[in-house]
């Protein structure tokens, strides 16, 4: 298996791992905040190409 190098792409994926499993039901609760945090740095090191 080989991960990606490009750190938007790494975060993006993290970002969808967790929104999937919330929508198992996983209740993280106020740690939700962090998703949006790394929803907003996969989004900028995408459009800045890193």
């Amino acid at each position: 298996m080989k991960f990606t190098k490009n750190i938007g792409m790494f975060l993006l994926a993290v970002y969808l791992i967790l929104d999937g499993l919330l929508g198992f039901g996983l209740n993280i609760g106020p740690a939700v905040f962090l998703l949006y945090i790394v929803a907003l740095a996969a989004g900028v090191f995408i459009l800045i190409g890193k």
